[in-house]
């Protein structure tokens, strides 16, 4: 049985190659994108420790002691 019905351009060749790497490379950029539209924001608002020698190793009681200076 011959396979004739053989394509270079079709979905699963190489069009569906580029489309999948386009695809990923969009991804890429739009979470790129996000990440540092986040870490400027966070880069505006330092943050201080107060009363640090009293902070425990595994506590949920830590969240207390952390302090974020809005501008």
């Amino acid at each position: 049985m011959e396979n004739t019905n053989r394509s270079v351009f079709a979905l699963n060749g190489v069009t569906g190659m580029l489309i999948a790497t386009v695809l990923l490379l969009s991804i890429l950029g739009v979470l790129t994108y996000f990440a540092l539209v986040l870490q400027k924001e966070v880069a505006n608002k330092p943050y201080t420790l107060e009363n640090a020698s009293s902070i425990q190793m595994i506590s949920t009681d830590n969240a207390k002691h952390f302090q974020v200076k809005d501008k």
